[in-house]
Order: C-alpha cells, then sequence, then structure tokens
C-alpha cells in the first residue's frame, strides 16, 4: 500500500495462526504468529472444512453450548437519496484497477434506535484474497472535517458496492465495530446482477461456543428508502440528465465549445431581429450584450493564437510537475515502510 493504513488478515487455525492480526502501519509480509487475537469475530461465516469439523466437534460436547449473540432483527435504518447519490458516484471515479469501494456513512441514531444515514464518504482502500488495507488517516481527516460543518453527524456504519457481502466484508466490519458500537453495512449492487440497483443493509452477529467467540454473520436489516419532498425534487431534476460515463477533458472541452458557439449564435440571431424590427428593443439587454462584448480582449487572430498556446504549455508543465510530485510521495512513503519493517 503506498499510504499509512490499517492492516488485517485471515488464517486457518489449522496452522495455529492469529485471526486476525492487527498493526499499524505494517506490511502484510511483515505478519507473525507470534500471539493469537482474542476474538475469532472478524472471520467471515463461510467457514472451511476444518473448521466446521471442529466447529461440530466442539458443539456435540456436553460441556458447551453453540449460541449467537443477541439478535439486531429490530435494529432499522432509514438512508437518504444523498447517500446513494455520493456512493454511484464514488463508484464511478474509482480507480481502474478497483473493483469495488468502500467508505464510511455518516448519520445519527433516533430515539425509536432507528438509524438516520445522512452522509458518506470514500476512503482508500486496497484488498485481496486475505488482506484489507484501509487508509486510515484520510478516514479520520474526513471524519474531522465533516464534523466541523455537521457536528451532530457520527460514524454509523460503512458501506461498499458489489452484491451482497465478502470475506473481506468481515475484517472492515471488525474495524469499523472499534469506532462505533454495532455500525451498519450497506452494500450497493452497482452491477446491477439482478436489472435493478440492489440496496441492502446489515449487521454482524457473532457466533459463540461457550465464552469462546467464534466468527460473524451478517444479518439483513429493513431499509428506509422513502424520500421527503425536498428530496424527491432534486432527483426527479437529475434522473433525466443521466449519461453513460463521465466525459474526459477533451471531451468536456469539446461540449463547452459547442454550448458556447450556440449561446453566440442565439445572441447573432436576436440582435438581428431586433435590428431588423422582428423584436422589440431591450435596453437593459442591449446593454448586457454591449458589457460582454466589451470584456472580449482586442487581440489580432496570431496574437489570440499565441496566448492560447503559451497557456497550453504552462498547464503541461504543471501537469508534469505534479506528476512528478506523486511519483516522489510514493517513493518517499514505500521507503519509510520499509524502513520501518526493517
Amino acid at each position: 500500500s503506498l499510504f499509512s493504513c490499517f492492516w488485517v488478515r485471515k488464517e486457518d487455525p489449522a496452522q495455529n495462526k492469529a485471526s486476525p492480526v492487527f498493526s499499524n502501519p505494517q506490511n502484510p509480509s511483515n505478519f507473525t504468529n507470534t500471539q493469537f487475537f482474542p476474538s475469532y469475530s472478524s472471520s467471515y461465516f463461510a467457514r472451511s472444512q476444518y473448521e466446521e469439523q471442529w466447529i461440530t466437534a466442539m458443539a456435540s460436547s456436553d460441556q458447551t453450548v453453540l449460541q449467537f449473540s443477541p439478535s439486531s432483527a429490530s435494529l432499522s435504518a432509514k438512508v437518504h437519496p444523498l447517500v446513494i447519490f455520493n456512493i454511484c458516484d464514488c463508484f464511478v471515479r474509482r480507480p481502474d484497477q478497483a473493483e469495488r469501494i468502500i467508505g464510511t456513512l455518516l448519520g445519527s441514531v433516533l430515539p425509536d434506535g432507528t438509524v438516520d444515514v445522512r452522509n458518506c464518504y470514500a476512503v482508500p482502500h486496497s484488498e485481496s484474497q486475505d488482506q484489507v488495507a484501509l487508509d486510515i488517516d484520510y478516514h479520520h481527516n474526513m471524519l474531522s472535517s465533516h464534523q466541523k460543518v455537521n457536528p451532530k453527524e457520527v460514524i454509523v456504519g460503512w458501506f461498499s458496492t458489489g452484491f451482497g457481502v465478502s470475506g473481506g466484508s468481515a475484517l472492515i466490519q471488525e474495524f469499523y465495530s472499534r469506532e462505533t458500537s454495532n455500525p451498519i453495512h450497506l452494500t450497493v449492487d452497482t452491477g446491477f446482477q439482478n436489472g435493478e440497483a440492489s440496496i441492502k443493509g446489515f449487521v454482524s452477529v457473532h457466533l459463540s461456543l461457550g465464552d469462546q467467540p467464534l466468527a460473524a454473520q451478517f444479518q439483513e436489516i429493513p431499509l428506509d428508502l422513502r424520500m421527503v419532498e425536498a428530496e424527491r425534487v432534486g432527483f426527479d431534476m437529475l434522473k433525466t440528465t443521466t449519461v453513460d460515463k463521465l466525459p474526459n477533458d477533451l471531451e468536456g472541452m469539446e461540449a463547452s465549445m459547442e454550448r458556447l458557439l450556440a449561446l453566440i449564435d442565439d445572441v447573432h440571431k436576436y440582435v438581428d431581429d431586433v435590428v431588423e424590427g422582428r423584436l422589440p428593443q431591450d435596453n437593459k439587454t442591449g446593454r448586457f450584450i454591449a458589457d460582454t462584448v466589451a470584456t472580449i480582449p482586442k487581440l489580432s487572430p496570431q496574437a489570440f493564437d499565441k496566448l492560447v498556446n503559451d497557456g497550453l504549455q504552462d498547464q503541461l508543465l504543471l501537469l508534469y510537475l505534479a506528476s512528478l510530485t506523486r511519483t516522489q510521495l510514493s517513493f518517499a512513503e514505500k521507503l519509510n515502510t520499509a524502513a520501518q519493517i526493517l
């Protein structure tokens, strides 16, 4: 990972390894097997064959009882449309190599126990088959910035894109359990696997054998996705402006120039109609057009082309310097991480 992160790893208990192991910051290749994590609650409920045999054997004992922690079936959540829009926007703008995005849910808990989810932000992360890395510094900085504007909004859970939960979800749930009690997990199916954007909420329930925690299971909770009237007005405006993909810089500039040319044609037609007497005169509109034309620099075509080219060269130089800066920071952070490991 290129950022200060929170590493977690799942291990097979048959190999006498911790599950999971936490370190901050740390490289996953530096994990050791010298300590057991006191809880098995971060394990995903799809257990290995060894774990199934182990649980079955222990559950058959007369001295142990296989049990779940108290269910949160009565818990429900209300999700505002802004949250769904933010999640979809973050998914569209995700890095090319990212299969999904995750982030933090902000809101409050109502007096009746309903979780009111009002805002969210994405958290950079990387994950593989057996480990997950979160940018904890970014997460805390974003939380601090949000609470300066909305101090009543606190962490209520986290979100991810994709259909349902995965093995890495249990690891991330463990982290957010340290940030807030009983966090909810919101999933948004941006792939439309069932022909619609499935939105579901989950909470984790711990499975224990006697006094020994074993695993965590996700249970679905009711979600309320209804909008108030003010939110519906915004939704009705946005749903008519759907696009297949975000334009790149060149396409955006081309679209802007086309709109500018269309506006110039409209103004030119309006002036001709007024001069020919087809439209009545409007002194206010005439003064506005005159002021706008007066702001245009009086340059020859050659001087104007040179000015544009000089500005373009300056922008390209800034992009090059920014790329060098990002590369330098990446090297510096890798060297810093390597120094901490050694």
